[in-house]
Formats: structure tokens, sequence, C-alpha cells
């Protein structure tokens, strides 16, 4: 019997530290998050971060925080309440932080007599922090808990039509009314090394202006190219002017290269330059998030207001977006009737 397992970041229980701290503890320990020796993780995380970031965060998260709880959970929860409906199959929820676990996902889906589980990331783009530790994990998992069953994993969907379709409809439907100057593409950051130690030909992935339009086989695991070409794919179908669109990088840590330009550099430029009227999107998430509701919506729009910025417009993730829903029940529904995912 086949199933689903929708896997998205995840979630402290609640916006204190007493939360927040274990969230944290178990987001920044993934070795491939931070990809360290487990000991020096240990020593940057426990014994320098989780001294003072926890209480930092809780403070972030309060802001964004809703009455029935972590936006990412409750609009996750929707989604899949949504698609649930819209396929026979049976379809989990879980998060690769936090609760619910894989584990549970798995063990849902086990109860109801599951062998074969469609693994879905919910996200776009390819990386070793976000896609391939769901990936490891659940299949570790698997392995120890769940021998009898099967798992077949949705590849990245940055490129896919439907999915672009969905995105630029979303964009488009957001940004009636206002007259933006410039829409600006804002992916989460991720160190440069994660591109290079994920190239999968060794040599290709140089991180300069060439590389992600060169073909290689190693764009198949190549987060900046999949950001790149997302961005190229949605401003070819809304027809966007070059000059009118840029992306960049958010969320770094400190100490690190991450994958520049970096966003909050970028937008504090901009109203000197002429942009008085901002859009920004962030298509690494399928669902808002600390990262797109306080990182961009509150703190962004401040900046650049600050900046010299008039209006700012922080575009809603996919959400529970009934045409993203269809889209993802539709893939669904394909497997199901398949040998493999033809997504």
């Amino acid at each position: 019997m086949k199933g689903v397992l929708l896997v998205n970041l995840g979630s402290p229980d609640s916006p204190e530290p007493k939360d927040v701290k274990p969230y944290l503890d178990e987001f920044l320990m993934d070795k491939y998050v931070i990809d360290v020796p487990f000991l020096l993780r240990a020593l940057l995380v426990r014994g320098i971060i989780l001294r003072k970031r926890p209480e930092d965060s809780a403070e972030a998260y309060k802001k964004i925080w809703w009455d029935e709880g972590s936006p990412l959970i409750v609009l996750s929860e929707r989604m899949h309440k949504k698609v649930v409906q819209k396929t026979e199959l049976p379809v989990a929820l879980a998060m690769r932080y936090g609760k619910p676990s894989i584990e549970t996902g798995l063990q849902q889906l086990a109860d109801q007599g599951v062998t074969e589980v469609l693994l879905f990331p919910l996200y776009p783009q390819y990386a070793m922090a976000s896609t391939l530790t769901i990936l490891v994990l659940a299949e570790e998992i698997r392995k120890k808990k769940f021998p009898q069953m099967t798992l077949t994993d949705v590849p990245a969907f940055y490129n896919k039509p439907d999915y672009i379709k969905v995105l630029a409809n979303s964009i488009k439907s957001s940004l009636e009314g206002f007259d933006y100057d410039h829409l600006l593409f804002s992916y989460h950051g991720i160190p440069e090394r994660h591109i290079r130690k994920t190239d999968v030909t060794k040599s290709h992935c140089k991180i300069n202006d060439t590389c992600c339009t060169t073909p290689s086989a190693a764009h198949k695991f190549c987060y900046r190219h999949q950001c790149y070409e997302t961005t190229r794919l949605v401003v070819e179908q809304l027809g966007i002017p070059e000059d009118k669109y840029s992306l960049t990088f958010q969320s770094r840590l400190a100490g690190d290269k991450w994958l520049e330009p970096y966003t909050d550099i970028e937008i504090n430029k901009m109203p000197a330059k002429g942009i008085k009227n901002l859009a920004v999107v962030t298509p690494a998430f399928v669902a808002d998030c600390l990262e797109t509701l306080e990182e961009i919506a509150m703190r962004a729009n401040e900046d650049f207001k600050e900046h010299g910025g008039e209006n700012f417009h922080a575009i809603p993730c996919l959400n529970d977006n009934n045409e993203w829903v269809d889209v993802v029940a539709n893939w669904i529904n394909e497997w199901a009737n398949a040998e493999k995912p033809v997504v």
C-alpha cells in the first residue's frame, strides 16, 4: 500500500526560551546544517550560540506567533488537510526538527498499512541543510524502525512547470494594486562550501557568474543554480524587465563565507538607487515562517524605510494556496498510478 509523508522544517513548541533552546540545539547540531566535526560543532552550538541565541530567537518568534501556534506548523497543517481531501492515499505531515517528527509521521503511515512511502520534502530547491538531511534521517529511521517500508523521494521541483506557474500566479496576485519599483527574490542563504560539497562533478561549481548558467550534472544538486533558475523561469512567465528584479540570499551566520549578495545589505542600498517601492518574495519556502514573517516582513521592512524607502510589500509564500494544493495532490496522484514520481 502506498502513502505519502510531507516534510517541512519545523518549529519550537512555543516562543519561550525553554522551548526554543532544544529546537535550536536539534537544528544546529545537525551535521548537514553546521557541517564541521562533532566536537567543534558542539563547542560552537552548545558552548557559544546557545548561550544567547535562544532568548533572541524567542523574542523574534513572539512577534510572529499566532493564537493557533507556530505559523509554519499551522500553515503546513492547513495545506496537509487540503491535500488529504484530494487524494485517496494516506498522507502524513512531519517536521525535520521538532514535532511532529519524521518517525511519528512514518508510524502514522505504518499504522494504516503503508509499505511504500513517497517522501516529499517541502523545499523547491535542493540543499544539504534542507533536502538532504530529511532524506538521510528518514532512511535511518526506516532501516531501524520500519524495515518493511520502501522510500521514494520527490526531487527538487524548482523548475517544474506546474510549480513555476503557481508561484508566478501567486506573485502576480499579491502584487495587484502595488506599483513596485523593484521585485526582490530573496532565498535562504547557505555556506558556499555546501555548494562545493554537493557538486557531483567535484569541479564545476566556481560560484561565479557563469557556472550556474553552464549546463552541468552538478545542477541537479546545486542550490545556487536552482535559485537562479526558479527566478529566471518566474520572471520569464511574468514578463518582468531585467532592470526591475534581482536575487539575494538571507539568514546567514557569522564566521563563514555564505552565498552573496546578502538580502539585508542590498535592501538597505536600494532607496539610494531610487527604489522607493519594494516587493520581496521568498521562493525557498513554501510556507511562511520566522525567516519570512519576522526577518523579511518586519525587520527588512523597517530597515528599508529607515534608509529612505517608502512602501514595502512582503509577498506571502504559497502556504495553503488552492492552486499549490492542487499541484501537490496531482503529483501524489500521478505517483500513486505510476512506478516512480513524475514530478
